[in-house]
């Protein structure tokens, strides 16, 4: 076991992690405010990188790219919340018929091949497995993928202090209360559905330019690693801080963490075939985390009134 392969592997864990981090935030929207299963994800997180790769190819910018993949993904979060909403159909089985429809989509998208694949020395990508290491500083993928996620944690830390975004969250945690308020819950929980699948699509188009290619199957699996990264920043960052803004970060942060464990286990020689089993099993771990700690190690409260005078 070669500590200096760990250390140089390090640095693309880190970036793969934070750009699933961006993804993870978005499944913190549906998962923790809106209070919702949705497996949407999972095809959405191949729509936005087949959208970005393939209007790349087209001659349109990468910002032009990245942002129609964003409305692509948003698309798909109003799909599954006229299902939910509108025809009664359960969140989660919404979601799995959202994304059931996206796999054909995807292929239609990426011109009925299952990858579409774009060169970096042609195209002028934002992020790149090889803007790593030599490369300017302001070209590194690292320094990119920090300033978008400082970004979106602002953006939504001031979307959700607006009297919509308050109203979305009251919908997560009261949906009859929100009711009773005046607040149109079908509505807010739509919109929260397509803020999530956008940015998911959104970080979705800055895998695929990172990988260098936009696959059919890149999906599959994104919400276990999404869930991972929200319950990982929960678990070790959510004593820290209340702030809304910081459980956004703590999300974000828990994308890089799971993927430096992943690597840690890769280089402790465990075969990557057993990436899905191992990553199930860190999900399992940190979500037992709080039951075992509150049920073994929480001091049992105190019985009865005052003391005897």
């Amino acid at each position: 076991m070669n500590i200096i392969a760990l250390l140089n592997s390090l640095p693309g864990a880190c970036a793969q992690g934070l750009i699933w981090g961006i993804m993870a935030i978005g499944v913190f929207i549906t998962y923790k405010i809106l209070d919702l299963a949705d497996l949407t994800v999972d095809g959405t997180m191949c729509t936005g990188g087949a959208v970005c790769i393939m209007m790349m190819l087209s001659g349109h910018s990468v910002w032009l790219s990245l942002f129609v993949a964003f409305l692509a993904g948003m698309l798909a979060g109003l799909v599954t919340g006229v299902l939910h909403t509108f025809l009664g159909i359960p969140a989660i089985l919404a979601g799995i018929l959202s994304q059931l429809g996206l796999y054909s989509i995807n292929l239609r998208i990426m011109d009925n091949k299952a990858n579409q694949a774009i060169n970096v020395d042609k195209y002028p990508l934002l992020v790149s497995l090889r803007y790593i290491k030599g490369v300017p500083f302001y070209k590194n993928t690292l320094l990119i993928t920090v300033i978008i996620i400082a970004l979106l944690i602002g953006i939504l830390y001031w979307f959700f202090g607006t009297e919509l975004g308050c109203s979305i969250r009251a919908t997560g945690s009261n949906q009859n209360m929100s009711r009773a308020q005046g607040i149109n819950t079908d509505f807010t929980k739509i919109l929260g559905l397509m803020i999530s699948n956008g940015i998911v699509a959104f970080a979705s188009g800055l895998y695929a330019q990172y990988q260098g290619f936009a696959d059919i199957n890149a999906g599959r699996g994104a919400i276990v690693i999404g869930l991972a990264a929200v319950i990982i920043g929960q678990v070790l960052f959510g004593k820290i801080h209340g702030n809304f803004a910081f459980k956004l970060l703590s999300v974000a942060l828990g994308g890089v963490i799971y993927y430096l464990v992943l690597q840690v286990v890769l280089w402790l020689g465990l075969n990557a075939n057993d990436l899905k089993l191992i990553s199930a099993i860190v999900v399992a771990v940190f979500l037992a985390i709080p039951y075992l700690k509150e049920k073994h190690f929480s001091k049992p409260a105190k019985k009865g009134g005052t003391g005897r005078a």
